[in-house]
């Protein structure tokens, strides 16, 4: 019998809703929101399209139905688009504007930062030729693995992708702990875009949701795809609530979370199996030497402390979140300072 999860850092996407936000959704008002008249889903949208400085917004059930909707909205059948191995939109999504889209995507060595190299997006570009799919989009994703796009170089990406007559579309799913950690506003880090995909469920805390975002058009074009996709849904106030509270209640706080992760790193790579990535906002790499990696793993599993492994262990993935105090990290540092005192 596995051992329960005391502290939980596997994702930020494992929140759960507090006493407040509850109580916000069983006392939301309702509506049919495919009709439109959903008063708790038109606020949301209303108020993540001002927040992200952009003409209106789309709720839907998840990240990767935004990000869909979006290659969707932009790019035509045989279209293509540009974006890094590394992001969610390519690596992690189930392939679906191959799938469902019949969108090519052209996919280039993400760099270690989360950029793509201007040189290697100019010559992505496909000339005007029946040969080949016609390129109509570059995607980028801010944060990437909890690193925090340069607003330099997203300027440069954009301008460079505006040459060449692309439409921009950024995964934002963390895009406001990437603006905690910059100290600007969601909206100038979005300015540079046509559309944005911000995910309500990870570090804001709501328990389901995203919101697509962009121009009045491009969302009137996301709505029917939205519905196309099986995204419609009816009284979906209840969870537009939990989102609406999320808006208002849980950005501020992020800085919380990034100061969690720099605590953890820091106790983390007082030991010499571990080698520890210092972060930019609240994700913890970790790389653990392969004669400790198994054991640390199940010792960790064994006290109750929850981490994401990969390749038999010897690379981890910590993330702070709103479920997770300063208490928190203190007793995971405890239980490793108590493992590697046995070594």
């Amino acid at each position: 019998m596995s051992t329960a999860i005391r502290h939980d850092f596997r994702s930020d996407t494992v929140t759960r809703p507090g006493p407040s936000m509850r109580a916000a959704m069983a006392a939301a008002e309702v509506g049919d929101d495919v009709f439109g008249d959903d008063p708790t889903v038109n606020r949301l949208e209303s108020t993540a399209a001002r927040i992200v400085g952009k003409e209106a917004a789309l709720f839907v059930p998840s990240g990767t139905q935004a990000n869909l909707i979006a290659l969707m909205s932009h790019c035509e059948r045989g279209d293509e688009y540009i974006v890094s191995q590394r992001a969610h939109c390519y690596r992690w999504e189930a392939g679906g504007a191959a799938v469902l889209g019949s969108i090519q995507p052209q996919p280039l060595n993400g760099q270690a930062d989360g950029t793509l190299l201007l040189s290697e997006i100019e010559e992505a570009i496909k000339p005007d030729d029946s040969h080949f799919a016609r390129t109509r989009l570059l995607a980028l994703e801010n944060t990437t693995g909890g690193k925090v796009l340069p607003v330099a170089y997203v300027d440069a990406a954009t301008a460079l992708a505006r040459r060449y007559g692309l439409a921009c579309h950024l995964d934002g799913a963390r895009l406001f702990n990437a603006a905690a950690m910059l100290g600007v506003s969601a909206a100038s880090l979005a300015s540079p875009f046509d559309s944005v995909s911000v995910c309500l469920s990870k570090g804001l805390g709501a328990p389901v949701g995203s919101v697509l975002i962009g121009s009045a058009p491009f969302i009137a074009k996301a709505r029917r795809l939205r519905k196309m996709l099986g995204g419609g849904m009816r009284q979906a106030g209840i969870i537009a609530a939990a989102g609406l509270y999320a808006l208002e209640h849980n950005v501020e706080r992020l800085v919380d979370d990034h100061a969690n992760a720099k605590l953890l790193a820091i106790g983390l790579s007082q030991y010499s199996g571990l080698t520890v990535s210092m972060p930019d906002t609240n994700m913890v790499f970790v790389n653990v030497a392969a004669d400790v990696a198994a054991p640390f793993s199940a010792y960790l599993a064994a006290h109750g402390i929850g981490v994401t492994s990969a390749y038999t262990a010897t690379q981890q993935r910590w993330v702070t979140h709103l479920d997770i105090s300063e208490k928190a990290v203190e007793d995971a540092l405890k239980v490793t300072r108590d493992f590697f005192s046995t070594r």
